[in-house]
């Protein structure tokens, strides 16, 4: 049985963020390939019948962005699929707490500051890890999935700076990225003493926190080409790899 037609979010069970990032016009009007990269929340909740249609998809490569103490509370193994772990450690919730210990009651605006100052923190302090996603990328075009715990903000950046790359424009990579908050289900039991409007922008996206990213990498090097070039390491001849590899005509 052929699959269906590609479409943007994925039919997964033990994934509620699992989509493709195929479909997006990029340079020179050409359409970024279905079906060869994939960004989700983490997979260690995937049914067997998930599981099967990675297959169907030729999914080979897992990349995951969670912390030591997330990946090893939800590990996985999937069978013909390499595991690559670029660990980002998450921050939000460990400032979160400090905060609260100072004795303020956390409210929306102190989380909405939080996630942008992670957001910021990405360009900088976890710049090797995106650098390594590319390199992984250049490698070899097998189709790939990428994740962090929600699949949200780590996973957003990385999914931003891909589209970026591949000449999609800055509207609709936020669209892309906006795209969790009809999406992802925040689990049963995973929230914590925090109020719930406070909880509603953690496990939610907001342009505002992607914005923080783009516009320290604008600030700090001068866009994202120089970004690309300068921190990422992908070159004008890496770039010309990549649409070679995730670019087609329409």
């Amino acid at each position: 049985m052929p699959l269906p037609a590609p479409t943007r979010s994925l039919p997964m069970m033990g994934a509620t963020n699992f989509r493709d990032l195929g479909g997006y016009i990029g340079q020179g009007g050409q359409q970024v390939k279905w079906r060869r990269i994939f960004r989700s929340d983490h997979l260690a909740g995937l049914t067997a019948q998930d599981q099967a249609l990675l297959v169907e998809l030729g999914v080979t490569r897992a990349v995951d962005f969670r912390g030591q103490a997330e990946s090893a509370a939800y590990a996985y193994a999937l069978p013909g699929i390499t595991y690559h772990p670029l660990a980002i450690e998450p921050t939000v919730v460990q400032r979160a707490l400090e905060l609260q210990r100072t004795g303020r009651q956390l409210t929306a605006q102190d989380a909405v500051d939080l996630m942008q100052d992670t957001y910021r923190g990405f360009v900088h302090n976890n710049a090797p890890r995106f650098a390594e996603l590319f390199r992984l990328l250049l490698a070899s075009d097998a189709p790939t999935v990428f994740h962090c715990t929600a699949g949200k903000d780590r996973t957003g950046f990385a999914a931003a700076l891909i589209l970026l790359a591949l000449g999609v424009p800055r509207d609709v990579v936020m669209h892309d990225y906006l795209l969790t908050n009809s999406l992802y289900q925040r689990p049963a039991g995973m929230g914590s003493h925090a109020p719930e409007e406070v909880l509603a922008v953690l496990w939610r996206v907001q342009e505002e926190f992607l914005d923080a990213a783009l516009h320290r990498v604008d600030n700090d090097f001068g866009g994202v080409q120089a970004y690309l070039i300068d921190v990422l390491g992908v070159d004008a001849a890496a770039q010309k790899e990549l649409a070679g590899r995730y670019l087609q005509a329409v």
